[in-house]
């Protein structure tokens, strides 16, 4: 099961009390104030990790709670800091803040009325993004536990020398948020069902995405890494296969195409025998047009076309109807079924996402 999209509900620790307590002892019978600080409630804390590739774990866990400090003591003893978890979540996780409030009971307007409350919303759109995880290793705290009370030790002074007034531990941050995971690769292939991007990702990386005759096989973005002589490395994503309306949420258009922003160079994979029944020059302007209404800067990101199933009869003849047609697009050809074209695939993708990064 994968899982790139879950909201969650997080309860950050309460801080401890403090502690009212004066000392008392064989030869101290009106000793001063001795009450200890309470502790402090523990974080609710994401970490980026390599270990893991989707937000499974929130399927099964979709509520985190830190732990409650412990209480002060006498003595002068500090309660115990209440246990922060850390959950490890893939790069690439995005987090937004939802607007479902902790409150429990209703506003009154001046009237006595109450006050209808937001409805909640599951439209990221409405959402306020606060986090973008990217980095291995990069920690957020998503809720920070509360502060420790204070013992009385603390409200001594030269007219209250036995004081006996403390104060209560703060309630920990808690809320409702929403997680989104956006794969992150150099390159993403861009195409339509059955155009051979999962067969040509298997046949480029160690990556082994399911390949069968049947549209739709590839469900979720897959990642494999591209390795060259020199240490090169290169990353591409698999997008699942788009169909026409993906822009509107059509068939699990967003759900594919949240995928791509993530990627500096997009790689879009035409059938160019048509083996299919499909015109090549109509699925590139179509797939176009997609990513074009979906977000009009990702139009503008470097593209080029690679034309695969060059070891079929109709190939020739459909590339040279695509050349006349878009005489001015970058095309590779290859044939991702037998290994034909891909080094020189390999070389472009090196030297231009090197390129990209200086």
């Amino acid at each position: 099961m994968f899982v790139d999209r879950i909201k969650i509900h997080v309860w950050a620790g309460n801080g401890g009390n403090g502690c009212a307590s004066l000392h008392r002892a064989k030869f101290k019978p009106k000793g001063g104030p001795d009450g200890g600080d309470g502790g402090k409630g523990g974080d609710v804390i994401f970490e980026v990790s390599p270990h893991t590739n989707d937000l499974r774990t929130f399927f099964y866990t979709p509520q985190q709670r830190a732990k409650n400090g412990m209480p002060g003591s006498s003595q002068q003893k500090t309660g115990k800091g209440g246990k922060s978890i850390i959950t490890p979540v893939p790069p690439g996780t995005v987090i937004y803040q939802t607007n479902e409030g902790a409150k429990t009971e209703p506003d009154y307007d001046e009237d006595g009325i109450p006050i209808e409350a937001e409805k909640p919303t599951d439209d990221i759109d409405e959402m306020i993004q606060i986090a973008d995880l990217t980095e291995i290793g990069q920690q957020f705290v998503l809720a920070k536990g509360g502060k420790g009370g204070k013992g009385n030790m603390n409200f001594k002074s030269s007219t209250n020398q036995a004081p006996t007034e403390f104060t209560h531990g703060e309630p920990g941050e808690q809320g409702t948020y929403f997680l989104e995971l956006r794969r992150i690769a150099d390159a993403g292939f861009v195409g339509f069902p059955n155009a051979g991007k999962s067969t040509l990702l298997g046949a480029l990386s160690a990556a082994k995405p399911k390949v069968a005759s049947y549209p739709f096989t590839t469900l979720r973005p897959m990642v494999g890494v591209v390795e060259s002589e020199g240490y090169g490395r290169v990353t591409l994503a698999d997008i699942p296969g788009l169909i026409e309306g993906a822009h509107k949420n059509v068939g699990l258009g967003h759900d594919f195409l949240r995928h791509i922003p993530r990627c500096s160079l997009l790689l879009f994979v035409v059938d160019m025998a048509g083996s299919e029944e499909r015109d090549p020059c109509e699925d590139i302007a179509k797939l176009r047009t997609e990513i074009s209404l979906y977000d009009d800067l990702l139009a503008k990101r470097p593209w080029m076309v690679i034309a695969n199933k060059m070891d079929l009869p109709e190939f020739e003849e459909n590339l040279k109807n695509f050349k006349q047609r878009f005489p001015k697009v970058e095309t590779l050809s290859i044939s991702a079924e037998k290994g034909d074209g891909l080094e020189e695939l390999r070389n472009y993708l090196q030297e231009t996402i090197g390129n990209m990064a200086k």
